[in-house]
């Protein structure tokens, strides 16, 4: 199995400028790659808290960081952070809160977390094993025109109807419960050119797994528990890996450091009406060092927001 490396570390630092007795939120822990470069740079009066939806992360969390007084893990989805934290006992805002949205290395190249084509496994592809249908599960049930909406909206597949309706027949044939089923089927759907380096299944297997995780209902969700839960000056950190969640994220910060054109140039702006947040820089990207050392890092893209007072 690959071991996790975090994308943009360097860049996550800076961006989130640690104060050593600062209080943080990773609030995708993953493998801890990122955590383990903030808590370099806590002090013994820092706290991190650390969330993750996997409870195959969580072990490891509490493997890795159980007996750091700094640390406190919670298992959960980030949409809920503000009852997850509240839960935890924790009391205040943070000075940052950072959000990395890809899946991990090690969900990655499990076969048995049904992720990837790259390895035949059960068809899953849930962040928490526990909750919810299994892709293969739900793929026995949904219906063509709901399968089409999912996999054009969310994998941006320009064959979707192709793809949905070749799945479709497959399944009449025999259910459809292993990765590397779906992936033939998908592979067959697909006609004519094909994107270099990238599997003709990439796309609906990316739609899929947002699909059964509600990624993206989260993730619009967690931005807003975000910005309600920053300290004046806290920094909030998003890593996104397709164009769908980053749009999200760069409208979102946007929209948060624009003040409401109808009492722009008002006296006694509204607090309603006043900008929440600071944008700070441009999206960074990995550099040609870590895409060398890192192939998973090129589609990364990392934005920064600061909470204004």
């Amino acid at each position: 199995m690959t071991e996790h490396v975090p994308v943009l570390r360097e860049e996550v630092l800076e961006a989130l400028a640690v104060k050593s007795d600062g209080r943080y939120l990773d609030a995708t822990f993953g493998r801890g790659g990122h955590a383990a470069a903030i808590l370099e740079q806590l002090g013994s009066a820092g706290v991190l808290l650390v969330v993750d939806r996997d409870p195959v992360a969580i072990d490891a969390a509490r493997a890795r960081y159980g007996k750091d007084a700094r640390v406190r893990i919670i298992q959960g989805n980030f949409a809920d952070m503000q009852a997850l934290t509240a839960n935890a006992g924790f009391e205040g805002q943070f000075d940052g809160i950072l959000m990395d949205l890809g899946v991990s290395s090690p969900q990655l190249d499990d076969p048995e977390r049904g992720f990837s084509f790259r390895g035949d496994g059960p068809l899953d592809m849930r962040m928490d094993p526990t909750q919810g249908l299994s892709a293969a599960q739900w793929l026995a049930t949904v219906d063509e025109r709901t399968l089409t909406d999912v996999i054009r909206r969310y994998g941006e597949e320009r064959h979707a109807r192709r793809v949905a309706r070749a799945i479709i027949r497959a399944r009449t044939e025999a259910p459809i419960e292993r990765t590397a089923r779906l992936a033939e089927v998908v592979a067959a759907a697909v006609p004519g050119r094909r994107e270099p380096g990238k599997h003709p299944a990439t796309r609906s297997f990316q739609a899929i797994r947002i699909e059964i995780n509600g990624e993206l209902k989260s993730l619009e969700t967690a931005l807003d528990e975000a910005l309600a839960l920053l300290a004046p000056g806290g920094r909030l950190c998003v890593i996104s890996f397709h164009s769908l969640e980053d749009r999200m994220v760069k409208r979102f910060l946007r929209r948060h450091a624009t003040e409401d054109e109808v009492w722009r140039g008002l006296p006694d702006m509204p607090a309603h009406a006043r900008a929440s947040l600071r944008l700070v820089g441009r999206a960074r990207r990995a550099g040609d060092a870590e895409l060398g050392d890192n192939p998973r890092a090129r589609s990364a893209v990392l934005r920064v927001a600061e909470r204004l007072q």
